[in-house]
């Protein structure tokens, strides 16, 4: 039988992969460790990755795990779920992953300028309703640029035919550097709008490696029958960021088992 919610908040506790700090509407949380991940923590001078919406937190230990000189930190206000992750983490002594227990809306209030060099979106909430809300969104966007180096990488993978279109729609109208596209990961080649021969083959290797590690919902998604897919593209520091205006057709579940509540057909 699985622990119980408190037993893992107990856990969480103690372990000291794991920072907590789940105040969405304190304007004033101080963390020391902003824009000194590295020397405090990690203790060396690797990269760092973030996980938004870490989940139970296995994507950020396969990563870890894959790769041993890159620093990577797991992000999502889910504790209970999280506790997955920051178990296996302290259990196999791994350390180059950390947890930070947190609401995403105030991110860039616990990293530095230039801290962060890549992004991970791994099977965010699509968020449907609320443009704001999405991860993807030119709303984060303009956070994520206060910690990421410029032109640093995000990766999006979900299986959300919505969430991909409208990143797409992101990417496009902002003229953000493509880097890779796929609506179907496992069984993708390069998608043709890189020209460049060896532009090709560092798309299919993001590719292969972004079907590397597969999470536990991702494994429920597969099973059902539905496609993976995944955009990589590139966040420089400078111009203005707008919303796409498109119409978008919605998806027809909200999350595993559970079909959409709204009668609308698309949104932008």
């Amino acid at each position: 039988m699985s622990k119980g919610k408190l037993a893992k908040f107990a856990d969480m506790e103690t372990y000291a992969c794991v920072f907590q700090y789940p105040y969405s509407v304190v304007s004033d949380v101080p963390f020391s460790m902003r824009g000194r991940w590295r020397e405090d923590y990690f203790k060396n001078d690797n990269p760092i990755v973030l996980e938004l919406g870490c989940g139970k937190g296995e994507y950020a230990v396969g990563l870890a795990k894959r790769y041993p000189d890159v620093n990577f930190i797991g992000v999502d206000i889910k504790g209970a779920r999280m506790w997955t992750g920051a178990t296996q983490a302290t259990q196999e002594g791994i350390k180059n992953v950390a947890f930070l227990r947190t609401n995403i809306e105030i991110i860039d209030r616990f990293f530095g300028t230039d801290e962060v060099q890549e992004i991970w979106l791994t099977f965010s909430d699509p968020q449907m309703k609320n443009p704001r809300k999405r991860l993807s969104s030119t709303f984060f966007m303009e956070r994520y640029r206060r910690f990421l180096i410029d032109g640093g990488i995000i990766h999006l993978k979900t299986d959300s035919r919505f969430l991909f279109t409208y990143t797409r729609y992101v990417v496009e109208c902002n003229h953000l550097p493509l880097q890779a596209l796929t609506d179907d990961l496992y069984t993708a080649s390069p998608n043709g709008r890189l020209q460049n021969a060896t532009n090709k083959g560092k798309e299919q290797h993001a590719l292969s490696e972004a079907a590397s590690i597969q999470t536990y919902y991702e494994q429920m998604w597969l099973a059902r029958g539905l496609n993976i897919k995944y955009m990589q593209f590139l966040l420089p520091h400078d111009g203005e960021l707008k919303e796409p205006d498109v119409e978008i057709e919605l998806d027809d579940y909200r999350s595993y088992h559970r079909t959409k509540r709204s009668p609308l057909e698309t949104r932008k």
